[in-house]
């Protein structure tokens, strides 16, 4: 088991006594987002292209539907484990709520190295997951969509999988499919599009400007390339990027696109150049470790990355003057009271990063209507959702005199605990009306 992961949910669950300290929060409640309603385990048998047979661990966790179904990527990475699964459908939990989705939260995931695999064989193992959790999964029980190491292509394989099931189309089981399977326009850069605009929202409180910014980004996967590429665009500078490979600096500042295409075709940045077709110019740029990216003097450190890369061991050199989470959970509980402690704001991930999956609602909702809407009607709800919600947890932060994270939480959370106390708790059927 990964480091990072080892009693992630624990870690990620000691924050909800701060919570309750600011919420009417009935000890039924607590005892229901204590711990996930369902854990779902299986072993994926996958033929390989050479005849051999490998068999994957994978998972699909529901750890709440009291406002709906439940809504959580599947990600495929080698040190995947049942806790991280668990504690991001937590996360997903808080954030639907947060951003006020119909939705409860949920997660899945397949202990692989998808980089070891041909295209053929990740198909397979993509529809050997769909096959072992058909039952546990659908438009009104639990959507899953991409993460980390996943995308449209893979999401498009589940849901055919899905559909011969089925032998029928279903193209709201599964969001983040191709456009040609159901998908939605503006699905796939809606993370980062969203993160900043919530940055933007942040920016324009503080009284700044997005050209006089330095922003260091850790994660150039699928949210954390849009959100550079959309960054630079409106006029941040851009001053360095990481991958798993490594990073790279410049004072200058780094144009995203020509770094994306040189990554697509090399797989890694360092040694990043510049290239355009035939013509190349050497960047002045200087090779950096994660580490070291982490540690930059900044304006803007945007987290794209894993879970638990600021702790209580090295959140103390941190340098940045606030921090983005576009990741899901990239600071622990630990490295969050450092950083409140030294005053560096954190935009919590469950505000920053749920872009994608106010635009997946978005297409869940076209698939059950069989209609489409245009780039420019998703784009306009998703920027009408954020900025109500945004806004509402900068009020709260402001009014309470709390971290941004705080009242993020109190936020989520105030919805689902009045939602189960609809239900009724025990103060209800006590006749106490608590």
């Amino acid at each position: 088991m990964s480091s990072n992961t080892h009693h992630l949910l624990e870690d990620a669950q000691s924050r909800m006594a701060d919570i309750y300290e600011w919420l009417e929060v009935a000890d039924d409640s607590r005892h229901r987002l204590g711990q996930p309603k369902r854990i779902h385990q299986a072993s994926l048998s996958v033929r390989m292209d050479d005849g051999s047979l490998r068999v994957f661990p994978a998972w699909r966790v529901q750890y709440d539907d009291t406002r709906g179904p439940t809504k959580g990527g599947i990600r495929f990475h080698p040190d995947v484990t049942e806790d991280e699964v668990a504690t991001l459908s937590f996360w997903m939990t808080l954030k639907c709520a947060a951003v006020d989705l119909p939705f409860g939260g949920a997660k899945g995931g397949i202990c692989v190295d998808p980089k070891t695999l041909s295209r053929m064989e990740l198909e397979r193992l993509s529809r050997s997951y769909i096959r072992a959790f058909h039952d546990v999964i659908g438009p009104e029980r639990d959507i899953p969509a991409p993460d980390v190491n996943t995308n449209a292509i893979i999401m498009g394989w589940m849901v055919d999988e899905y559909a011969q099931i089925e032998r029928r189309h279903v193209p709201g089981v599964i969001t983040g499919k191709p456009l040609g399977l159901g998908g939605s326009i503006g699905r796939e850069q809606a993370t980062g599009a969203g993160a900043l605009q919530v940055l933007d929202m942040w920016v324009k409180r503080q009284h700044q400007e997005p050209g006089d910014l330095r922003v260091a980004i850790q994660g150039f996967g699928n949210a954390g390339q849009h959100f550079a590429r959309l960054a630079h665009d409106a006029g941040y500078n851009i001053v360095a990027l990481s991958d798993s490979q490594g990073a790279i600096y410049s004072e200058e500042g780094l144009d995203p696109a020509p770094i994306l295409r040189h990554k697509n075709r090399t797989r890694e940045l360092k040694g990043m150049v510049y290239c355009d077709d035939s013509v190349c110019d050497a960047a002045q740029t200087q090779p950096l470790s994660g580490d070291d990216l982490l540690e930059l003097d900044v304006d803007v450190l945007v987290l794209a990355a894993l879970e638990n890369q600021i702790t209580d061991a090295n959140a103390d050199r941190v340098r940045a003057g606030a921090i983005v989470e576009i990741a899901n959970g990239p600071v622990s509980t630990g490295g969050d009271r450092v950083l409140q402690d030294r005053n560096i704001p954190v935009i919590p991930d469950i505000i920053a990063n749920a872009g994608g999956v106010i635009v997946s609602h978005l297409e869940w909702v076209q698939n059950r209507m069989g209609d489409y809407w245009s780039g420019e009607a998703v784009e306009k709800q998703l920027r009408r959702r954020l900025e109500r919600e945004a806004n509402a947890c900068f009020n709260l932060a402001e009014e309470k005199a709390i971290p941004l994270r705080t009242a993020a939480y109190i936020q989520g959370v105030g919805r689902i605990v009045d939602a189960m106390a609809q239900q009724g708790t025990q103060g209800y059927f006590n006749g106490h009306h608590g």
